[in-house]
């Protein structure tokens, strides 16, 4: 089969394109022919080895895995014996984070990772979801207690998470602010921000307006930064970022909490968790992923150059196959 590997730590210079042998699943496993595949901000960390954390989850000195890609959308062609859930011919998709393995035309997976497709969702649009609509939900739901008639800005909210977030922020009545950049405006305008930032021209925590709740895609400022823009009792929540910020946030939650009344909290995401309710938004029309592509397995270093940038709006997509 064919696959997008890498051997050593970089730029999407080092991903090529290979003749490999093709996974065979284990008991609890299923073996999916992949349709298409998203690329993540997890990917790209692993790519290029930049920290501590990614180098010892992946090997300090060159990466054990080397086929990255966690959400898949594809169609099971052989199950394990243990497997119960699925059958050859379910159409699926899912996040395989911490297995990885999807950039390539084949793809175990264990089948609690793995959601049904409705058949009115495209392979494309069912790999676009797992990872950042998962982290809008939780973020804006389990901890950002999101109510109607709030006021809500998200920051980097161009990409993945905040074209998911926004159209679900807009299902509880509320006025949502979006930070990014101008060349992502018009399409952020059409699937529903009231309001767009431009984080070049206008630093939206000195403005002197507030939110009752902020979802940050990005984690690039001080969190007191962030406090300033909370109303009274707002809440603050990231769901990924500069790891520097991360710690921060963590380790000052309490007090800031003790000394503003203001709540900081942190997405630990929980991986397909929600695949479910996802599935009755789409099939009731009411979510609607926006893609960036698709693009060919070919041409995957190309996204990633394209996704470093941050120029991508929604989710960056590859086309492994066609259906």
């Amino acid at each position: 089969m064919k696959a997008i590997v890498f051997t050593e730590y970089g730029t999407p210079d080092v991903l090529e394109l290979k003749e490999i042998d093709k996974p065979i699943p284990k008991e609890d496993e299923v073996l999916i022919k992949n349709y298409a595949v998203s690329v993540n901000d997890w990917d790209m960390g692993l790519l290029e080895g930049g920290d501590l954390i990614n180098r010892l989850l992946n090997g300090i000195l060159k990466p054990k895995i080397q086929i990255l890609g966690s959400d898949i959308a594809g169609r099971i062609e052989e199950v394990g014996k243990n497997v119960r859930r699925f059958q050859p011919g379910d159409e699926v998709y899912g996040d395989l984070s911490g297995k990885w393995g999807g950039f390539a035309e084949y793809v175990c997976a264990p089948e609690n990772a793995l959601a049904l497709k409705p058949a009115s969702m495209s392979f494309e649009e069912a790999a676009a979801i797992p990872q950042a609509a998962m982290l809008a939900i939780q973020g804006l739901s389990d901890k950002g207690q999101i109510q109607s008639a709030q006021r809500l800005l998200i920051n980097g909210a161009g990409g993945g998470v905040g074209t998911f977030a926004v159209q679900i922020a807009k299902l509880h009545g509320v006025e949502v602010t979006g930070v990014d950049s101008p060349g992502k405006f018009e399409m952020m305008r059409s699937i529903g921000f009231d309001h767009v930032i431009d984080y070049e021209q206008e630093d939206f925590t000195k403005n002197g307006k507030s939110y009752d709740l902020i979802l940050d895609v990005k984690t690039n400022r001080s969190i007191f930064d962030y406090t300033r823009a909370l109303s009274r009792n707002g809440i603050y929540v990231t769901v990924g970022g500069a790891m520097g910020r991360l710690l921060q946030a963590f380790f000052l939650m309490p007090l800031i909490s003790i000394i503003s009344k203001k709540k900081i909290c942190i997405v630990a995401l929980k991986p397909n968790k929600d695949l479910a309710y996802m599935n009755e938004l789409f099939e009731a029309g009411r979510i609607k992923p926006v893609i960036d592509g698709p693009y060919k397995l070919h041409e995957v270093p190309d996204a990633f150059r394209r996704f470093g940038k941050g120029v991508h709006k929604g989710k960056l997509v590859i086309t492994v196959a066609h259906n």
